[in-house]
């Protein structure tokens, strides 16, 4: 079940996608022009989610994908393209309009379903694969673990999801996004070593082991994508 720790990050996140962040993720997620940082930013994500999407079948046809945390939905309309049925889901409802707003007239075959809630809704089904793209790098490790527990009950194939690696380079970045004042600033980052999650991982979630690892570095953004996948 979820934590009250988790609960509380939820609100957060909430707050801050569907209402502070609203306009600068917009361009973010978009081909607009944004400051040198944020560029880096956007580098970044583009090259996780194709690293995840590299780790994922060719061929999804007949295979059903929580994109967890969808965001703007870039990572689900690329999955539907190689024909998997797609269940996209974010906790803001903005983020979850402006993904629709954004969905190609054709997905060659596969399907999205867009949704406005919480990727741990037990009634949401089974998965063959879960992706959850920088949408667990703001929970403290165990809390992410617990997540991923949960997400493991209801897949069949595989975990993708991304951490944030403690590195010196985001324990700076992190130091500094805490003198902005509070209603600037982004929900906090958790950093985690790697050892540690990979650990948890093997200790608290005995039918799922870890697998492939990548970390991305460009500039501002720092993340590490992990694979879980079945012993």
């Amino acid at each position: 079940m979820p934590t009250l720790t988790y609960a509380s990050r939820r609100g957060e996140l909430l707050q801050y996608f569907d209402r502070t962040a609203v306009e600068a993720w917009k361009r973010l997620t978009s081909d607009a022009p944004v400051n040198s940082i944020r560029a880096t930013v956007r580098a970044g994500r583009e090259e996780m989610r194709r690293t995840l999407l590299s780790w994922l079948p060719a061929d999804l046809r007949g295979v059903r994908l929580l994109d967890a945390g969808c965001g703007t939905g870039a990572l689900s309309v690329e999955a539907a393209r190689r024909g998997a049925d797609v269940l996209a889901i974010d906790l803001s409802p903005t983020l979850i309009d402006l993904a629709r707003e954004r969905l190609p007239n054709t997905l060659e075959g596969g399907r999205i379903d867009f949704r406005v809630g919480d990727m741990l809704d037990p009634t949401l089904g089974r998965f063959d694969y879960v992706v959850a793209m920088d949408s667990l790098i703001h929970y403290r490790a165990r809390d992410t673990v617990r997540v991923l527990a949960e997400l493991g009950n209801r897949t069949d194939q595989g975990v993708l999801f991304t951490f944030a690696p403690r590195t010196p380079a985001l324990s700076v970045m992190h130091a500094v996004g805490r003198l902005f004042p509070r209603g600037d600033r982004a929900p906090a980052i958790e950093p985690v070593r790697p050892v540690t999650i990979s650990g948890l991982i093997r200790s608290d979630i005995g039918d799922w082991a870890t697998h492939r690892t990548h970390r991305v570095a460009t500039g501002f953004y720092i993340s590490q994508a992990l694979e879980m996948v079945r012993p």
